[in-house]
């Protein structure tokens, strides 16, 4: 499908039902957690048991530490990813506090682009686009390459928040590119924020401890259309195009507010009330926003909030409030930290980073039911997704808890990898395949499938 072909389907479903679920077959996967950016689908035929060999139609080793998720367009795979020539000391799993590393790597790095096939996992053109020391440290567990690449079809556009954007063709000729400045971020844990993509504009936020800002390109030449500076310091949540039935906004979570903008970079509306820390990305459900933000170390503010369209000027919910004109409901203290949260057959499943899930009504914010404990799960950093009628959340020692999507926690198995398999990258569903990520390698999961080759 092609790029002009998808933007009149999305206009045909806007008109007719807005905000609705995803169509019933996912043809592509083009961004983080999806066209949509809700993550689940209606595909029929997704595996739910595998392993580090069952179901596993191909797995492809890569080089190098990234954490972006693949993204998917026909029967190209793109990921990013960064090689450290020296040594690069290795995550530790479960790891939350202790691993601040201020010191700047003092080894040549390389930024790298993959484009691998679908079919059979097969590396088909990798492009460096960078080369030297890094300028900004990073957190133990992050990466250099933690940013999801995106793609319109025709073009991919892979983002490094301390480097650059870089533009290539599928065929992996490089169309251009734009470097930015290094900034330093809170605590020197390195940048996340994937960018987004609407009608021939590229959307960037970077948001650091010393010059934050939302950058508009030109899709096509990389050139700067606008940008709006933000009073705002480090975070790390990815922007969301929402378009209701009042106007098109660029919603940005932050910590120091909630900023929505026009398609021009101007001001719509803002509110306080975030935690101290902001990762997860934001939605859309028949007709409401979906923002939450939720460090562990808050004790009086870890909120999701559902937002009504047409909001203008500040929003924000007095001390006393749980909703107003403009915010459907709040939930002070239900907010993941890492993990985004994920709506899937009407219930709002909230994944937390111990090892805990909560769901409620996305409607009224009324719980289904209260947080509970995943037996044995630990260091959740991956946002949960969905299918066949299962949530799935998988933990950073490779293990996947796959539960039914109910009014009830109820766990139906667990799908193990490899002990070398950390995960944090959010998945990939494209067909009937799933597409994981971990530290070591992609995994293409599928029912049925028998690997080959044990690995590319």
């Amino acid at each position: 499908m092609n790029h002009g072909t998808r933007i009149a389907l999305t206009l045909c479903v806007f008109v007719a039902c807005l905000d609705a679920p995803a169509v019933a077959a996912e043809d592509n996967w083009p961004q983080f957690r999806g066209a949509d950016s809700r993550g689940f689908s209606d595909n029929e035929g997704l595996p739910v048991t595998w392993s580090a060999t069952k179901n596993v139609a191909w797995k492809t080793d890569l080089p190098g530490r990234g954490w972006s998720s693949p993204i998917v367009w026909g029967n190209r795979v793109f990921v990013t990813s960064v090689v450290n020539t020296g040594t690069t000391e290795e995550p530790k799993k479960g790891l939350y506090f202790g691993g601040d590393r201020p010191e700047l790597p003092d080894s040549v790095h390389q930024w790298i682009v993959f484009c691998l096939d679908v079919e059979s996992g097969k590396i088909l053109w990798k492009k460096q686009v960078h080369e030297g020391k890094p300028q900004t440290a990073i957190h133990l567990k992050s990466s250099y390459a933690s940013e999801t690449p995106i793609t319109d079809g025709e073009r991919v556009y892979a983002y490094f928040g301390n480097v650059g954007v870089f533009c290539f063709d599928f065929e992996g000729g490089l169309l251009w590119e734009k470097r930015l400045e290094p900034h330093k971020t809170r605590n020197g844990w390195g940048t996340a924020s994937s960018p987004v993509l609407h009608e021939g504009r590229l959307y960037l936020v970077n948001d650091n401890d010393e010059d934050s800002f939302l950058l508009a390109l030109d899709s096509k030449t990389g050139d700067e259309v606008w940008r709006t500076q933000r009073d705002e310091k480090s975070n790390w949540a990815t922007p969301f195009i929402w378009k209701n039935a009042d106007r098109v906004e660029i919603v940005t979570p932050g910590t120091g507010q909630v900023r929505s903008y026009d398609v021009s970079g101007e001001l719509l509306w803002h509110f306080k009330g975030m935690s101290s820390i902001t990762i997860a990305m934001p939605f859309a459900h028949q007709g409401l926003l979906y923002v939450s933000s939720g460090y562990v170390g808050d004790r009086k503010s870890r909120p999701i909030y559902a937002i009504k369209p047409g909001a203008i000027g500040d929003i924000s919910l007095a001390e006393d409030e749980t909703s107003n004109d403009s915010i459907a409901w709040c939930q002070k203290m239900a907010g993941p930290y890492n993990p985004s949260t994920l709506i899937y057959e009407d219930r709002l499943f909230v994944l937390y980073d111990f090892g805990f899930i909560a769901c409620f009504n996305p409607t009224n914010g009324e719980p289904v039911f209260k947080k509970q404990r995943i037996p044995q799960g630990r260091a959740f950093t991956t946002s949960p997704w969905g299918y066949g009628g299962k949530v799935f959340c998988l933990n950073e020692d490779g293990v996947t808890y796959v539960m039914k999507s109910g009014n009830e926690l109820k766990i139906l198995h667990k799908n193990k990898l490899a002990e070398d398999d950390m995960a944090m990258a959010t998945p990939a569903i494209i067909g009937d395949r799933l597409l994981i990520r971990t530290s070591a390698r992609i995994y293409c999961i599928q029912d049925g499938a028998d690997a080959s080759e044990e690995s590319r």
